[in-house]
């Protein structure tokens, strides 16, 4: 199996059409990851949201939306200007099909008695979470809302260049830092609106080593987003589907565009 020719993000795996993929791996082997280093009495849990998506709003994921039928009978009018009976031109019916979205998102649980406690969310953020109108945007913010005014802890991983900005801390707070393309936000439970955890990334960097809370008293796990990413580069088969010859889905800036060309000739791959 080939690996991930980058240090760090591959944005050849932003691309819209393999994203889903590529989401639904990286949740399963974070919680891999994540369970070996719990304590005893907690769980790490797989979820996901479903959700039918409006065509329109997403025409960058969606490859076929409509159904056409062509009208087979004339379709009669009124008279016609000249006295007769005119026929129309026959009209095309387009039926418009919306599809489901499935969102992957991992939840950790402290068992009890019994009872299970939600403890902490780990959210990968997906191209609906971040296109505005879309009903994955509106039902995403309306969650983190949620969990923000709770007790539960937030992790928001945002390995995506294009669309809105959308993880719990604006934009604003986190300019004049560094220079980043990726983010890893984290909102313990408890915490103010004003204050998070980030993780500011940028494409020439390795995903970073983050720190994943549990309750009061239990330590933090410690978590290598780089492993896991590296892991579903591999497993997935990347390498052997993505056309190195070609840009990146992803809008890079000059200085990276040039570093990207000059580490794929080096590595023969262009």
């Amino acid at each position: 199996m080939r690996d991930n020719p980058f240090p760090g993000m591959n944005p050849y795996l932003e691309d819209p059409q393999l994203w889903p993929g590529v989401h639904h791996r990286f949740v399963t082997y974070l919680a891999d990851a994540i369970a070996p280093s719990l304590p005893e009495g907690y769980m790490a849990d797989i979820d996901e949201r479903v959700y039918v998506e409006k065509p329109d709003t997403l025409r960058i994921i969606t490859p076929d939306v409509t159904i056409s039928h062509p009208v087979q009978h004339p379709f009669p009018a009124e008279k016609g200007t000249a006295g007769g009976v005119a026929l129309a031109d026959p009209p095309l019916r387009i039926e418009i099909q919306p599809f489901p979205v499935r969102e992957a998102f991992l939840q950790i649980f402290r068992l009890k008695g019994g009872e299970r406690q939600l403890v902490t969310v780990i959210e990968l953020l997906s191209p609906a979470n971040k296109t505005p109108g879309a009903h994955g945007r509106e039902l995403y913010l309306e969650k983190q809302r949620e969990l923000i005014h709770s007790t539960t802890h937030l992790m928001e991983i945002d390995l995506l260049h294009y669309g809105e900005h959308t993880v719990f801390a604006p934009r604003p707070a986190l300019e004049g830092h560094k220079k980043w393309d990726y983010v890893v936000c984290l909102h313990k439970g408890g915490w103010s609106e004003g204050s998070a955890w980030v993780w500011l990334v940028s494409l020439q960097e390795r995903l970073p080593r983050v720190i994943v809370p549990l309750l009061e008293g239990d330590p933090d796990v410690v978590v290598d987003l780089q492993a896991v990413l590296n892991q579903v580069y591999q497993q997935g088969r990347y390498g052997t589907v993505l056309n190195y010859s070609a840009d990146p889905p992803a809008a890079l800036s000059e200085e990276d565009k040039a570093w990207l060309d000059g580490m794929l000739k080096e590595k023969g791959l262009r």
